[in-house]
Parts: C-alpha cells; sequence; structure tokens
C-alpha cells in the first residue's frame, strides 16, 4: 500500500446502497439511468467481443425515469468481478449468471460496474476438468441460482474488520486483493494513450509513483470538465472503489472535489 492510502472494504459502501430491479444495451437518448443507481439479483448473458465485455439483461431495467429494455446490454467496466466472470464464462456452454451491480453514466452512456454474480449454467465438464489440472485446485463452490443469498462467514469476517492502512505501514506499493474504497487522496486526472488516469500527488513526500486507471463515471466527466478549464494542472481530493483488472488498478470514482493551492504547492 503507497504510504498515506487509507482502504477500506468496498462492501461496506454497497451494502449501505438501496437495490433495485433490472438492465439492458448502450444507452440511447431518453434512456439514459441515473449514475449510482444499485441493482441487485438480474439475470442475463456475458458476451465478449471488440475488446471488451457486455452483459445483455433478460429483464427491462428502470430507475423510475429512464427504461433499458430487456434483450439490450451494457458494457461491463473492467474490474475484478469481471475478471472472475470472464474466466467463469470459459468453462460454461452458455454464460448466464444472476448479477448485482452498480450503473454509471459517463456522456450520456451507461455502463455497469459488476459487484456479485452466481452462475445459472452448469459448468463444461471438460473446460472444468482442464482448468483444475492447469490450476492445481478445483472451481469454487458457489450457492445455487435459486438458493437464498448466504454471504460465507469468511467473507463477512473480511466486510467487518474494516481495516484501515495508514502512513508508513508498508513501502511496497499498493496491493489490494479485493475492491477496496480510496479516501481523501489528492492527485491529479491526466491522459495517457488511449485512457484517463489519476496520478496521486506526493506533494513532495517522495512518494512513488501511484497511477489509477479511471472508469467512466458522472463524476469523471465533471472533474474532466473543471481540469479543462484552468491552464493549470487541477488537484482533486478524491474518494472511490479501487479494483484491478488484469493486473491494471483501476479506480470508480464517488467524489472528486477541486482542491485550490492558494500558492502553497507547486504545480
Amino acid at each position: 500500500m503507497t504510504n498515506g492510502m487509507v482502504i477500506i472494504p468496498a462492501f461496506v459502501i454497497w451494502i449501505c446502497s438501496g437495490a433495485a430491479a433490472v438492465c439492458g444495451q448502450e444507452s440511447q437518448p431518453g434512456q439514459v439511468l441515473e449514475d449510482g443507481f444499485v441493482f441487485g439479483g438480474i439475470d442475463g448473458k456475458l458476451r465478449g467481443g471488440n475488446g471488451g465485455w457486455r452483459f445483455v439483461f433478460e429483464s427491462d431495467l428502470s430507475d423510475g425515469k429512464g427504461v433499458i429494455k430487456a434483450g439490450q446490454g451494457l458494457e461491463v467496466l473492467a474490474s475484478a468481478s469481471l475478471e472472475r466472470m470472464a474466466t467463469d464464462a470459459g468453462n460454461r456452454v452458455d454464460a448466464r449468471y444472476r448479477l448485482w451491480g452498480k450503473i454509471t453514466e459517463y456522456r450520456k452512456r451507461n455502463f455497469v460496474f459488476p459487484i456479485y454474480f452466481l452462475p445459472l449454467t452448469k459448468a463444461d465438464k471438460q473446460s472444468q476438468v482442464a482448468q483444475t489440472k492447469q490450476e492445481g485446485a478445483p472451481e469454487a463452490t458457489i450457492n445455487a441460482p435459486n438458493d437464498i443469498l448466504n454471504i460465507p462467514d469468511e467473507v463477512m469476517a473480511k466486510l467487518w474488520k474494516n481495516e484501515f492502512v495508514r502512513a508508513g505501514q508498508s513501502g511496497q506499493g499498493l496491493a489490494a486483493e479485493a475492491d477496496s474504497v480510496l479516501l481523501d487522496r489528492t492527485g491529479f486526472v491526466v491522459a495517457r494513450g488511449a485512457g484517463l488516469f489519476l496520478e496521486l500527488d506526493g506533494l513532495g513526500q517522495g512518494m512513488q509513483r501511484v497511477w489509477f486507471r479511471l472508469l467512466p463515471c458522472r463524476v469523471l466527466e465533471q472533474a474532466q470538465r473543471q481540469a479543462s478549464s484552468s491552464a493549470n494542472r487541477v488537484r482533486f481530493k478524491v474518494a472511490g472503489i479501487v479494483t484491478k483488472y488484469e493486473g491494471e488498478y483501476c479506480l470508480l470514482l464517488q467524489r472528486a472535489i477541486r482542491v485550490y493551492n492558494h500558492g502553497n504547492f507547486g504545480r
């Protein structure tokens, strides 16, 4: 964990969020759902293509204002849950899942950030055997789709530990095994290649540079707008969900407040 970084389990935020009903494709005008809308227990299929993944929902999704129709799909945001789903989908003939997630909105398009999933189809036995031989471990046990959702004791223990990593506790860089929460860190929104990243500001403390790929959401869009309105680099104090996908750390912003230095910091 980088010095000064505060991380707490992300599921604490999800537990406090309200759940709703169901979901759909790239949003069209008039169909865009509210950023931050949380849904739970929705059935659909995971589909890959063009370097990304989409979740096609089997029922309509409405937040009370917008509606996305059944049969449409939303792009699934890079996350640890997506990586697990994609791996699991390779072992199933028909990759149907029951999904819990959060809707984000960026430039009039909706995306889905997956929180939890359950497979609704049986694993292909040949793929399961091949994976067991390759990884040297059996497939993880998951509740049957019609079971009452019970969170395992070991997961609950992690949720309620509510551990903080403070400055000086670790000098080995960022290391989060599950989705976590980044709290009150200052950084810059910068473009690198085809993506947008948050570069944490060491504030002259000689800390190693840490980058997070920023996932599309309304808070990111607002931060971009503020950054583009200034001729100088704009600092933000941020909070968000830290996740990891294919070895890269990503950040779903929940808050980004512009910090005015009043000449106290260098540019």
